[in-house]
């Protein structure tokens, strides 16, 4: 799926927290294809963040404008509102996770807190046909984070071409193509086994 990836510059830092359980799921994790396909991109697996030295680092630079991907009553709608704040730069967290393993984290991590939350409004339906979302509405990683930058780019706080932004979702495809037809396959096997006869 690697060859599918055309990496994307962003003015705006992304931080991919990444829960333990989607750390091990190297053949369907989106945060990992979403970490690689984003040049200012960082990645870090764990649950408490509360003493991770490079996470606060970057929350107490005064340079930086730090918010967090979830949603809430008080989250900044980036349809309506931009988050641009002149000679700082975009930090935006995003969790890796089921929603409830998310929970825990922002929980637990207290130097998350204080941070401002944004979140988007959209009409997609996940592409994510392998795995079951909880609500219709939900996206995978990889597909709320191109949500993130077509608004950051309508905003003109970004500039990605339209073709890099199209092409974001392409190894997210493959990989879902790739298992749908695993699993086309197996059905298949299934199907034209010899039929078992009574003796």
């Amino acid at each position: 799926m690697c060859s599918y990836i055309k990496q994307i510059n962003t003015k705006t830092k992304f931080v991919i927290l990444m829960h333990p359980k989607e750390f091990r799921k190297t053949k369907n994790g989106t945060g990992h294809f979403t970490n690689i396909s984003l040049k200012n991109c960082e990645l870090y697996v764990g649950i408490d963040f509360t003493n991770h030295d490079k996470i606060n680092s970057l929350l107490n630079d005064t340079a930086n404008n730090c918010y967090i991907l979830y949603p809430s009553d008080n989250s900044i709608n980036l349809n309506t509102s931009s988050i641009q704040e002149q000679n700082k730069t975009n930090v935006i967290f995003i969790i890796d996770s089921t929603w409830p393993c998310s929970k825990k984290i922002l929980a637990v991590s207290k130097n998350l807190h204080n941070l401002s939350r944004i979140s988007f409004e959209h009409t997609k339906t996940s592409q994510f046909k392998i795995k079951t979302q909880p609500n219709s509405y939900c996206l995978s990683t990889i597909e709320s984070t191109l949500c993130v930058l077509e608004l950051l780019n309508q905003q003109k706080i970004e500039n990605i071409e339209d073709k890099s932004l199209e092409n974001f979702l392409k190894p997210f495809e493959k990989m879902v193509e790739y298992q749908v037809g695993c699993v086309m396959n197996e059905y298949g096997n299934v199907r034209y086994k010899k039929p078992y006869k009574r003796k």
